[in-house]
């Protein structure tokens, strides 16, 4: 008889213990981190993302973001770069064409495609053709006009993308805590309305199951 208690009190401690070990298990799945409790404020995500470009991206830990967004800024300096520099050499070509200065032939590095003395009135009066002098100007004022349209809209390209980064940053802080879990559904069941007669419906409610 005393074997059977014996054998009675160690089944009920060790069926305890099992149902102590479930419930921490439980527990532990229960309270362990998810995004819920990484919350992302889009106003501060914003001043972020206006005060330096990618610290919304950073605050919102959307780092594989960040090189995109300095190489958007990268490929549009280098627009500016290089477009200024075809400007600057076209304006200075024009500028050597169309004075009266012998020494200021910078725009024979650019036509070096035709001979001077067909269309150089200063270096060649005697044997230049007004009309093709008149074209190679016309055509160097264009270059000009064209390398300044690109440089401009550069300098544009920088400051839309600069808001497009400062609108994801916001767009990321205001979805980050969105729920798409896989644990979310749909429940059906009917209701009485509250009218002034009797009447019935349906109530839909959402259930998150853990």
């Amino acid at each position: 008889m005393e074997a059977y208690q014996k054998i009675t009190i160690l089944a009920v401690v060790l069926l305890l213990c099992f149902q102590q070990n479930i419930a921490a298990q439980d527990s532990l799945s229960v309270i362990k981190p998810s995004k819920s409790f990484l919350k992302a404020d889009p106003q501060r995500a914003t001043m972020l993302a206006l005060t330096f470009p990618g610290f919304g991206q950073i605050y919102n830990r959307k780092y594989w973001k960040i090189p995109l967004v300095y190489a958007g800024f990268g490929g549009l300096a280098y627009a500016i770069s290089y477009n200024s520099s075809l400007y600057n050499k076209y304006m200075k070509a024009y500028q050597d064409f169309t004075d009266d200065i012998p020494e200021t032939d910078s725009y024979l590095n650019i036509l070096t495609f035709a001979d001077p003395a067909d269309y150089d009135p200063v270096l060649y009066p005697d044997t230049y053709d007004e009309s093709a002098a008149a074209w190679y100007s016309e055509r160097m004022l264009k270059q000009v006009d064209y390398n300044k349209k690109n440089r401009d809209l550069s300098y544009i390209g920088v400051a839309l993308w600069y808001l497009i980064t400062v609108l994801d940053a916001n767009v990321d802080a205001s979805l980050f805590n969105y729920d798409i879990s896989d644990n979310l559904d749909f429940a059906v069941a009917p209701v009485q309305m509250p009218l002034s007669g009797a009447g019935m419906g349906l109530n839909i409610s959402m259930i998150v199951t853990f």
